[in-house]
């Protein structure tokens, strides 16, 4: 996932403004790419529906019609897409304390 270019053109126009007019208030810009909520609860999602693969997988494996190869290589993806929602949720937290620890 990777921020729009027309964002960050967007940020750099609101900071260079504001450092040219520190007195004038900052205006907020609409940006028309994905909401953040939803971006996470489609990967939530996506993360989900690996999983429920590799579990359908391996009970068909156990009953003699999956191939091992693919029961591995869905349980290797389950893995990853666990371990990448772990790392965002960090992120997510990391940012928030940081937030919580500025100055009001």
């Amino acid at each position: 996932m990777s921020t729009p270019f027309s964002a960050a053109t967007n940020a750099y126009n609101s900071a260079a403004q504001l450092m040219q007019n520190p007195a004038q208030p900052a205006r907020i810009i609409e940006d028309s790419g994905p909401n953040f909520a939803q971006v996470l609860a489609d990967t939530v999602q996506s993360t989900v529906e690996t999983g429920n693969r590799a579990d359908q997988l391996s009970m068909q494996m156990l009953n003699g019609n999956a191939n091992i190869v693919d029961v591995v290589t869905a349980v290797s993806e389950t893995e990853l897409a666990i371990e990448s929602m772990v790392t965002i949720r960090d992120k997510v937290i990391s940012a928030y304390e940081e937030i919580m620890r500025m100055p009001i």
